[in-house]
């Protein structure tokens, strides 16, 4: 687990390992760069939901 990446949503920081908890985390990722990218990955994918809902 220690090679796991989080975002940690308290903090809005990335951080490996154990943190806070999984309650105020999103992860676990298998790269840091995914850790970091989970924000703008969820506002796509709610974007995407938004207009299919619309259509």
């Amino acid at each position: 687990m220690d090679g796991q990446w989080w975002f940690n949503l308290r903090t809005q920081k990335v951080e490996q390992g154990q943190g806070d908890p999984n309650s105020e985390r999103l992860g676990p990722y298998d790269t840091r760069a995914e850790a970091e990218g989970v924000l703008e990955r969820m506002r796509k994918r709610n974007e995407a939901f938004d207009e299919q809902e619309d259509a």
